[in-house]
């Protein structure tokens, strides 16, 4: 494998991908099924609400996802490991990359605010949060930079779950599954934690969060909203990403004037991929197999030895093959670090399918580039 392909997988790879996954409490006539073949795939960097009723499974998935009951009957790949069958010395490994925050808060009684917190980075070798001070910074960030050396009883339940959360986020995990991390905060501080969380999941880890909440006030500042049912995800939406997805489509020529509609289907279909700045995308007379938009950031192309030219957000490039006919034309590398929408030959057919003035105007577009 060649160092130049080595971004790609990277940025095709889910941080959580759940499939055909089923889990049940007790046995024989005791046996109660609680998830019934549960897909669900998570981005790197992308901020994820699970809503539903009591008792649709919420918690139990997101248990599953974390690590702390074993698969059944499925697949669970989380931060690229697969947790079916996994040894439970590696699962214990593998939850140094979680940070979990749960609705009771879990904290040592005789312990600190600051001591429940650095807790967390001792038991991180490199022991870099509690060094740089990042243990108080989150504290004071979420409004107890006065509470510090104040033990749990000696704070209210609120002032609680903020040092549950500060300890949860204070090594950087590269996953974050909260149960509630909301329910008893007010508003003040429930915007804090969302602001918090986003900060991780925009930032170089790309955190990728997972929150299960009725609190209602959350839902604007998820990227992707997911709805439980009796053990079966029912809705899967991208309300923020479906409209940065739109706004970018809406700019480029092909689509120019085309449907509210087949822009939302189009969006539906696309993956974000997040590119770092110098990373190769596609290559000039390779067999194309993704079709991108550029949502946010300034990409370069060029064909042979030809001077570059900037490709800005809103440009399509890149091609589908097998469905224009034709191989990539030129070769094209982020000038930027970069926000890329990308759609496969398989979705791609899916949208033509349903919307033939799109089929007939893409057809069009790429015969008139032959």
């Amino acid at each position: 494998m060649s160092m130049m392909e080595v971004p790609v997988l990277i940025a095709h790879k889910p941080a959580v991908q759940v499939k055909n996954l089923n889990f049940a409490f007790g046995a024989g006539e005791a046996r109660s099924q609680v998830l019934f073949d549960v897909e669900l795939e998570i981005e790197p960097g992308e901020v994820v609400i699970m809503t539903g009723p009591s008792g649709s499974g919420k918690t139990t998935l997101l248990t599953l996802i974390g690590a702390l009951r074993h698969v059944q009957d499925g697949s669970v790949q989380v931060l690229g490991r697969e947790l079916a069958r996994m040894p439970h010395a590696d699962q214990v490994r593998l939850r140094r990359d979680i940070g979990f925050i749960f609705q009771h808060h879990n904290l040592f009684s005789s312990l600190s605010a600051i001591e429940n917190v650095r807790m967390a980075s001792v038991l991180q070798t490199n022991g870099k949060a509690r060094r740089n001070g990042r243990d108080s910074e989150l504290l004071r960030q979420l409004g107890l930079g006065d509470r510090l050396a104040h033990l749990p009883a000696q704070l209210s339940g609120g002032q609680r779950q903020r040092v549950a959360i500060a300890r949860a986020l204070v090594n950087d995990p590269r996953l974050i599954l909260a149960d509630e991390p909301t329910a008893a905060l007010d508003a003040e501080s429930g915007e804090a934690v969302m602001t918090m969380l986003h900060r991780l999941a925009d930032g170089p880890n790309r955190s990728t969060v997972l929150i299960v909440t009725h609190d209602q006030r959350l839902i604007d500042r998820a990227d992707r909203i997911v709805n439980m049912v009796a053990g079966r995800i029912v809705s899967n939406v991208r309300p923020a990403r479906a409209i940065r997805v739109c706004k970018a489509l809406a700019q480029t020529k092909e689509l120019a004037g085309i449907g509210e509609s087949t822009l939302a289907r189009l969006a539906d279909r696309m993956r974000v991929e997040y590119r770092p700045q110098g990373d190769v995308i596609v290559h000039e007379g390779d067999h194309g197999d993704r079709a991108y938009v550029i949502g946010q950031g300034v990409a370069v192309a060029f064909k042979g030895d030809s001077t570059p030219r900037e490709v800005p957000v809103g440009e399509r490039f890149g091609r589908i093959t097998d469905i224009s006919h034709l191989l990539v034309d030129e070769t094209v590398q982020a000038h930027t670090d970069l926000e890329l929408y990308s759609i496969s030959k398989e979705d791609m057919e899916q949208v033509l399918a349903t919307d033939k003035d799109l089929e007939a105007r893409i057809r069009r577009h790429y015969m008139s580039r032959q």
